[in-house]
């Protein structure tokens, strides 16, 4: 084994090793989870070295320089103000989903016209109207961090792949019975994931443009799914109240996790692939056990259903959004909630942290998405000017770039 390059991870912090083993190109990763302004960087390293034998004492100096990096990013001033960019009309009926591509350079919307746009932040330019669909486009996605393919999932069945460049078509997946309502591409690109009101999710191959697998097992629609950061597990929330854990090689369904008394709203794992969080619309969060499918913990408190979830890049702290008008954070390890986010006039549909994971976004009915201090719950800006609802809401990667999509047909960029 031989150490070729080494390369910094900003979000969550780590370092990714490249190196050559048997004449091939690997890469592993060293995750610093648990770094913080003031670690003592030098120990930390050696402690690295210890376990890990690429580094050696050669590259020592250049390894403890890289962490001090990641540091300074850590402790670079949080209170960024945003303020509007661009409002972009983005299409004549009304959008369903927004994304953004990894640097927030290109973003994509969904809407009930059977198309979806391409556009470039910057210029508010329409690079590309996606169109082939017969009905509805509902959930729509980039191949992150590539961002080179999109993904659309239709009311008509299907899903289409799509190239970024070009606008091309590559492929049409056809075989789920009912509406595609989510969708997701596998950290390496490789695979599709699709979820259905069919009750079924199917995993496509992009490169060969064919089914892989049908995970049968739900005994109601599907309306979440989601990948593990390794890419060999997958999660589907549905209707019948439970999330089921699979294996992305097989098919097989590994884990039913059991226990919510009403509809997954959504499922998400954390960073290290050891946590699972569901929010249900029985007004509870729940944490489980990925590798055992055990529940852990139960986390209360909101008075109205739980419309989404989300763990900070490292997995330490778990956010919810709620139609009681607030959202709340929960520690992940002594479960306990550290702040609630309250000030929203209506039900809050999507929550996200920024990439550093000190700051939170929401996105509410009341017209307004707000940024709060993940820590202390304080509200730290009003970002305002939807005449509707705003349904969702993203960070580009580095976290200076916002977008909010809203029921009054636009979509606002925020610097």
């Amino acid at each position: 084994m031989a150490l070729r390059r080494l390369l910094l991870r900003y979000f969550p912090p780590g370092i990714i090793l490249e190196y050559i083993e048997g004449g091939e190109s690997k890469t592993r990763s060293i995750d610093l989870l648990d770094l913080r302004p003031d670690t003592d960087v030098t120990a930390l390293v050696e402690e690295i070295q210890k376990r890990e034998p690429l580094i050696t004492a050669s590259c020592l100096e250049h390894v403890i320089h890289l962490v001090q990096r990641l540091q300074e990013k850590l402790g670079e001033n949080q209170n960024h103000k945003f303020s509007l960019f661009k409002v972009l009309r983005t299409h004549v009926l009304p959008l369903t989903n927004v994304a953004f591509n990894k640097s927030g350079s290109r973003f994509i919307t969904g809407s009930y016209d059977r198309t979806c746009k391409l556009w470039d932040t910057a210029s508010g330019e329409e690079l590309h109207s996606l169109e082939g669909h017969r009905n509805v486009v509902y959930a729509i996605a980039f191949n992150n961090p590539y961002g080179d393919k999109i993904a659309t999932g239709s009311f008509d069945k299907t899903c289409k792949v799509w190239s970024t460049e070009t606008g091309k078509c590559y492929h049409t997946f056809r075989g789920h019975s009912a509406e595609i309502v989510c969708l997701s591409f596998n950290p390496q690109s490789t695979l599709l994931a699709t979820g259905s009101m069919d009750t079924t999710a199917k995993l496509w191959d992009l490169e060969k443009g064919e089914e892989v697998a049908t995970l049968n097992g739900h005994s109601a629609e599907i309306i979440a799914l989601s990948f593990n950061t390794t890419g060999d597990r997958i999660i589907t929330g549905s209707f019948d109240h439970t999330v089921a854990v699979w294996d992305v090689g097989t098919g097989r369904l590994l884990h039913t996790l059991i226990g919510h008394r009403g509809e997954i709203s959504s499922a998400q794992f954390n960073w290290d692939c050891s946590l699972i969080v569901t929010g249900s619309m029985d007004k509870t969060c729940m944490l489980w056990d990925a590798v055992t499918g055990t529940h852990i913990a139960t986390l209360a408190g909101h008075s109205k259903e739980v419309l989404d979830v989300c763990f900070d890049y490292a997995g330490q702290r778990i956010a919810t959004a709620s139609a009681d008008g607030s959202a709340r954070v929960y520690n992940a390890g002594t479960k306990q909630c550290i702040a609630k986010l309250e000030g929203h006039e209506d039900e809050i549909s999507k929550v996200c942290f920024n990439p550093k994971g000190n700051c939170i976004l929401t996105a509410s009915s009341d017209k307004t998405a707000r940024l709060w201090d993940a820590a202390t719950g304080h509200c730290l800006q009003v970002l305002e000017g939807h005449a509707d609802e705003i349904f969702s809401c993203a960070f580009n990667y580095k976290g200076d770039t916002i977008i909010t999509g809203s029921k009054d047909n636009s979509c606002r960029i925020w610097h």
